[in-house]
């Protein structure tokens, strides 16, 4: 004889009595094997019990498909016992990759309509749960009627959330749900007009129709806030003596929505937000969270001067708050402001530079990006100062970043070259391993270019080298000033009162201490040998020079034993050159050495030079540039602008470098290559006159949708055969509703008259989400490559 299943809390308790996984996956089997002998047998009156214990082990993560259609009869079934268990037994068993999930349409549907009001709140749970796209628009004109004629709040609510389930799985339902929204609002329930203002977020985030329509009710709005704020509704919603600040949130959010790009409501919602931001209680969380809602929207919208600054003033007093979570919103909150509000976020400096020291990484961090943003010429020494004494303690994940940092600031705002060169040195001697590569390179073209720091660099670096030689970048930039300026140490003319007396046996140690240590790199020993042998020049005792470079000469480090080689040469050899071959490097000027040949054929074709990609194209290509795994078998060296060929002799320009402000008319056919939520991407060619393999690409980006497109970056990509050359594009937002669209030019060069593909890469921000889109063109017109 069988013996009879277990009850539900008796198979509960024997599962937790198991001992071992094994145990427990035995009485497991036994129970699904009774399972599906009920179910075989059709006894409706254990269906729903024995449906209930399959739920349980689906939770525990044993199979349970076994039970999709007996939840499809439980439905279907007049009791309610029945339909609580079925409906449940969807929402867990069924989702849109199963078609058996369209089969309850119709019972959902009857539900909906007939049944009472527990049944409905079930259908509407199930259905915004599991809803497919085709369940969402068979079943819309269900929802809307419920939501227009319903009047028990526990539905009305329930229904209102299936609505922001069908706009988020199809929003092409969007209108349906305007009118009931305009109902809706009216209501004083809390639930029902939370419900409300999600689902009007939602259809405004989607429709750009919704967008314009609810614009007009922003005074409504702006009047239940303002209830919110001074009476409240209910004192069963107050949190910590906040009216009601989850709705109060999520109203603030809808405001700044609403009012984003459009000055009318903006100005309509000014004189509420100075309001909530003065009145607000700070001293609980929830009236920090409401506060930091409303600094939200003063910043996304057109608010007054003043109103910016209190929002400002609101995100300083948060940075003195002793919660974490607090202080990183604010810092976050800053950084975005501070391009906009510069002279307001600059009040609140001190407080951001308290915040470097906070043991917590993330704030450090956060603290350390907006610190150097705030960096300018007027507070430019202080705030190196502070960095560089942050930078001493710091952890060691942010002292590449701090360092980086520091030296570009440096470079953009530095007072004097004097000062340059120590906050570089500082910067060397404190984190030099975790500095750039160009690092070494940009102090040792600044220190040639200062011909009357001379002196002084080479002493500041001598000294600070014969106490640590650990820091390989100034050791290596230590290393190539006293090659060159050597001699200068033995004179003693430098801007100090008492300079120290150096000796040359002194200086020829400490090179060959560099040479010999087991911490130098081989580019730094390199630097090394090199500077010895450039003071073979300057100094008098040569032989030890000589005897220390041809040791290296059967070095195991073929570059170092390569340079001892040919050095040991010259000093055989050619012995009556070496002065001339070791002269001091002439001064060089910080825009390069071609600077004077360029600005000279300027003048001689100033009409072909004359349109020039602008400063802020440099780094913007190289950013887009830098595109890793775009396509397999591309080079990105390729990419590279090509340089200017200036010799006479040559060509006065190189195609790549035709002026393409105006390109004339071209006849090759447009191409949409791109379009997603109304953002879309059309490529435009044209080729210059007298330069058949060029081709110029104008990449215009649009916007029809409601929601502005901004941090917008286009990169591209082409195959080995080509050239790449990107102008800078005109911007990185693109507004909504189709107005003043960006635009690109790619510079093309194609010299074997290859078929062209392009491989682009779009990163942009719209409705709130970081959009990424990678794909490949390759149905360009053939008259682009031909």
């Amino acid at each position: 004889m069988m013996v009879p299943s277990l009850k539900l809390p008796d198979l509960i308790q024997e599962i937790r009595g198991a001992k071992t996984q094994a145990q427990e996956r035995e009485v497991i089997q036994k129970e699904c094997a009774y399972i599906r002998a009920s179910f075989r047998d059709g006894d409706p009156l254990q269906r729903h019990r024995q449906l209930a214990k399959l739920l349980y082990v689906h939770m525990l993560g044993y199979p349970a498909h076994f039970g999709q259609m007996e939840c499809l009869k439980l439905i279907a079934s007049p009791r309610f016992t029945d339909k609580r268990v079925g409906y449940l037994g969807a929402m867990l068993l069924l989702d849109e990759r199963h078609d058996a999930h369209l089969l309850i349409t119709n019972s959902i549907k009857n539900d909906l309509s007939q049944g009472s009001q527990p049944v409905r709140g079930l259908a509407l749970c199930t259905l915004s749960t599991m809803g497919s796209a085709e369940m969402c628009r068979n079943l819309a004109t269900e929802v809307e009627r419920l939501l227009l004629q319903e009047s028990s709040s526990y539905v009305l609510k329930k229904a209102i959330l299936t609505a922001v389930h069908m706009i988020r799985k199809d929003p092409e339902l969007a209108s349906i749900f305007l009118p009931p929204c305009s109902k809706l609002l009216h209501e004083c329930h809390h639930g029902i007009l939370l419900g409300t203002i999600t689902l009007i977020m939602e259809l405004c985030e989607r429709s750009p129709v919704a967008l314009r329509h609810f614009r007009k009710v922003v005074p409504q709005l702006v009047q239940i806030l303002r209830t919110l704020v001074t009476t409240g509704c209910s004192t069963e919603h107050s949190i910590s003596g906040v009216s009601d600040p989850f709705l109060q949130v999520k109203i603030l959010h809808l405001l700044r929505i609403l009012g984003r790009n459009h000055e009318e409501s903006s100005e309509t919602m000014n004189d509420l937000l100075a309001q909530v931001a003065t009145n607000t209680d700070t001293s609980r969380n929830a009236g920090n969270a409401v506060l930091f809602e409303t600094v939200l929207t003063i910043m996304d919208i057109h608010s007054a001067a003043g109103l910016r600054v209190l929002a400002v003033n609101i995100l300083g007093r948060f940075l003195l708050n002793n919660d974490k979570n607090i202080r990183y919103v604010a810092l976050t909150s800053l950084l975005r402001l501070v391009q906009s509000d510069h002279s307001a976020v600059q009040r609140h400096r001190p407080t951001v530079v308290e915040c470097l020291q906070d043991t917590d990484a993330s704030l450090s961090r956060r603290a350390l990006e907006l610190s150097l943003t705030l960096v300018n010429s007027s507070n430019v020494r202080t705030m190196t100062q502070e960095l560089q004494t942050f930078l001493e303690t710091c952890p060691i994940d942010l002292r590449a970043d701090c360092a980086s940092g520091i030296l570009l600031a440096a470079e953009r705002f530095a007072p004097t070259k004097r000062w340059h060169i120590d906050t570089i040195l500082h910067v060397l001697t404190t984190a030099g391993a975790h500095v750039q590569d160009d690092a070494v390179a940009n102090l040792t073209q600044l220190i040639g270019g200062a011909q009357e720091l001379h002196a002084y660099s080479v002493r500041r670096l001598y000294t600070a080298l014969a106490k640590d030689i650990s820091q390989q970048p100034f050791v290596q930039v230590a290393a190539w000033c006293i090659g060159e300026y050597g001699d200068l140490l033995l004179e003693g003319s430098c801007e100090e009162t008492e300079p120290p007396q150096v000796e040359e046996e002194e200086v020829l140690a400490l090179l060959e201490k560099v040479l010999q240590s087991h911490m130098s790199l081989p580019a730094t020993r390199g630097y090394a040998i090199t500077a010895l042998m450039k003071l073979s020049t300057r100094f008098q005792d040569n032989n030890r020079i000589r005897q220390v470079v041809s040791i290296y000469g059967s070095c195991v480090d073929v570059e170092l034993q390569q340079r001892a080689v040919e050095y040991s040469t010259l000093f055989r050899k050619y012995d009556h050159m070496r002065a001339a071959i070791l002269e001091k490097m002439p001064l060089v000027e910080r825009g390069g050495p071609q600077v004077d040949e360029e600005a000279k054929e300027s003048k001689e074709v100033p009409q072909l030079l004359e349109a020039t990609v602008p400063d802020t194209a440099e780094p913007q290509a190289t950013k887009l540039l830098d595109l890793l795994d775009l396509l397999d078998g591309m080079s990105r060296d390729s990419q590279h602008p090509v340089s200017l060929d200036s010799t006479p002799g040559n060509a006065l320009v190189h195609p790549l470098d035709l002026p393409c402000a105006t390109p004339p008319p071209a006849s090759i056919p447009n191409l949409k290559v791109f379009e997603r939520e109304g953002v879309q991407l059309n490529l435009s060619f044209t080729r210059p006159p007298g330069a058949p393999a060029l081709l110029l690409v104008t990449v215009t980006t649009t916007n029809s949708s409601g929601g502005d497109v901004t941090h917008f970056i286009c990169q591209a990509a082409v195959p080995k055969s080509f050239q790449l050359q990107l102008q800078a594009p005109s911007g990185d937002t693109v507004p909504a509703q189709g107005d003043l669209p960006i635009t690109q030019i790619f510079r093309i060069l194609n010299p074997n008259k290859a078929p062209l593909r392009l491989k682009l890469r779009l990163t942009y921000n719209h409705f709130g989400q970081e959009v990424q889109e990678i794909f490949e063109v390759n149905n360009l017109p053939v008259e682009t490559w031909q």
